[in-house]
């Protein structure tokens, strides 16, 4: 049973250089983090599915965790083999709340790699009772500054300021990433979220700014509008089939991504992947880490596995990818195995012996 594909525009210029995935001897090597919480295992998995369906990936696998002070130099060894291989697959990392803790792993391999377009696919799944129906939209969000630009000071004791940053550049090539992903996918609308009555100058710029992108994309029938984001987030839980591809800033992406797994029927459901010019990294498009599920052995891998066939389609290894989404759509859409998240009572081994049984 096929489904349609989607496709990633390419972020570079045609005038720019194309960094290819490195490949050794007829396969791909691909960095492979698992994350914290339920990462393992479904880890675990994707290695199983991948190889039953003999697709040629070696992973480079490091089990970095953002729970262990010591891990910094296994980040750093992580990010090299990014850096080499050009492609990775990860789970989510868990980030402390308290003051003295280390900043994201999760943001800062974002920014030390320029992978600024960070793409959730939010698609109602035959099989999984929802509370919406019939929903199919895009979530875009820029990844490398907003409210994530990690610049806060306490300039008298009890006093914070956090800065904000948005610039036109990368407003820009955000914009230009979205309309092209409706171009190429044949969306037909693009949404753009901002609070620009309240932050005239910052949400200003970037409404500007991708107005004027939206201007260049008119002749190919792509409407735009705009919401601001709470209203955004009303519609969403009251009309969310009003949308389609939708573009904002970084802390508006978190939350919206968030609703639409909720709305779908779990986080275990939405696949999606960071992209920059030279590198790409896919992972679960809901960033839950899931600690309360660890090593229970009842994490749904399916977020996971969805985001590597979107991978294996980024690798034109189209045929694979057919296999795997297939066999993951008609184990959930049968009923053949089912997690707990979605009304189930398998386990995640259970469930991926299905998924391996339908390729």
């Amino acid at each position: 049973m096929s489904r349609p594909t989607t496709t990633i525009p390419a972020p570079a210029p045609v005038e720019q250089q194309t960094f290819f995935p490195k490949k050794y001897g007829g396969k791909y090597t691909v960095t492979l983090i698992p994350g914290d919480g339920v990462g393992q295992e479904n880890a675990d998995a994707l290695k199983e599915v991948f190889k039953a369906a003999n697709v040629p990936i070696e992973f480079e696998q490091y089990n970095v965790s953002g729970l262990a002070d010591e891990h910094d130099q296994l980040f750093q060894e992580a990010l090299a083999s990014l850096r080499r291989n050009k492609i990775g697959i990860k789970g989510i990392f868990f980030t402390s709340s308290e003051k003295d803790s280390r900043t994201s792993f999760n943001v800062t391999m974002r920014k030390e790699l320029d992978m600024y377009a960070t793409l959730s696919l939010v698609k109602t799944m035959p099989g999984v009772t929802s509370r919406m129906k019939d929903l199919d939209f895009a979530i875009i969000r820029e990844s490398t500054e907003g409210e994530y630009s990690g610049l806060e000071h306490e300039s008298v004791e009890g006093v914070v300021e956090s800065l904000k940053v948005i610039t036109k550049e990368k407003t820009e090539r955000i914009a230009r990433f979205a309309f092209d992903f409706a171009l190429k996918n044949n969306r037909k609308k693009v949404t753009i979220i901002h609070k620009a009555n309240i932050m005239k100058l910052a949400d200003g710029l970037f409404l500007r700014t991708c107005r004027e992108v939206a201007k260049e994309y008119e002749h190919h029938g792509i409407q735009y509008n705009d919401l601001i984001v709470d209203n955004t987030c009303m519609q969403l839980v009251s009309r969310p089939q009003q949308f389609d591809v939708m573009v904002m800033p970084n802390l508006y992406g978190s939350i919206v991504s968030n609703i639409g797994a909720g709305l779908i029927g779990s986080p275990g459901l939405v696949p999606g992947c960071n992209i920059g010019r030279e590198f790409a990294m896919f992972e679960p498009g809901c960033h839950q880490v899931g600690l309360e599920l660890q090593d229970k052995g009842i994490a749904n891998p399916t977020a996971l596995l969805l985001s590597s066939v979107m991978m294996l389609r980024h690798l034109n290894l189209n045929d694979h990818a057919d296999s795997i989404s297939n066999a993951v759509f008609k184990t959930i859409e049968n009923g053949q195995a089912k997690t707990p998240d979605i009304g189930g009572k398998n386990t995640t081994k259970e469930f991926t012996d299905v998924v391996i049984s339908n390729l």
